[in-house]
């Protein structure tokens, strides 16, 4: 789960699982790029943003990227950039797990066999999602304003947030999650994620919204 109180100064907390943990999947070296550079940079880009306007050093991550119109219009741009690419990122890699054969259960299952009918016709059509994103971004499983689940995408480093949808878990399909092992083959990247999915986590995470309603 995303820490609430997360705030400025920002850091990147350690992976919940050792870098080789999500293999075959997943390679360690692609884990220690991703996290230890990728999302460090990150990190380092929005403390710099946000380093000489004090009076927001108490808003959380969540505020922040709630609230983009409401800073100062020089520093929007990187807050939006950076600061979404560490909410992101913190919900991608605490939403994936050593693989377990795991599965969905209690409360998010019977939502995803009531929205798509089967978790396989799910995974399908959150694949053909995550496929359709034009460069860069993530596809994502979120709770609507009506408490439905419902698929969607995001470019670049956008979240969800301001349009109210509640995450439950995202794939990042930037090319630096993938590419030294699966090349170009976004496809087959996907398919090895699934294997790796924290349906724990998931369902916490989809219960939480309903909390936050």
């Amino acid at each position: 789960m995303t820490n609430l109180t997360y705030h400025y100064p920002f850091t990147n907390p350690p992976l919940p699982y050792a870098y080789q943990a999500l293999e075959p999947y997943i390679d360690e070296k692609t884990m220690k790029l991703h996290h230890d550079r990728h999302l460090q940079t990150y990190v380092d880009n929005l403390n710099k943003a946000l380093a000489d306007y004090s009076r927001f050093h108490n808003w959380t991550l969540e505020q922040l990227i709630y609230n983009i119109a409401s800073l100062p219009e020089e520093i929007q741009t990187a807050v939006r950039n950076n600061g979404g690419g560490v909410y992101n990122h913190l919900l991608y890699f605490t939403g994936l797990a050593p693989a377990s054969n795991q599965m969905p259960t209690g409360a998010l299952a019977d939502a995803i066999r009531r929205e798509y009918g089967s978790l396989d016709a799910f995974l399908k059509k959150f694949k053909e999602a995550a496929l359709s994103v034009f460069g860069s971004g993530y596809a994502w499983l979120v709770v609507a304003a009506d408490g439905s689940l419902m698929i969607t995408t995001t470019k670049n480093q956008d979240t969800p947030l301001p349009l109210g949808l509640c995450p439950v878990f995202n794939l990042d399909v930037w090319e630096h999650a993938y590419y030294l092992k699966h090349y170009n083959l976004r496809a087959d990247y996907i398919d090895d994620l699934f294997h790796v999915i924290n349906w724990e986590q998931a369902g916490q995470r989809y219960m939480a919204c309903f909390q936050m309603q």
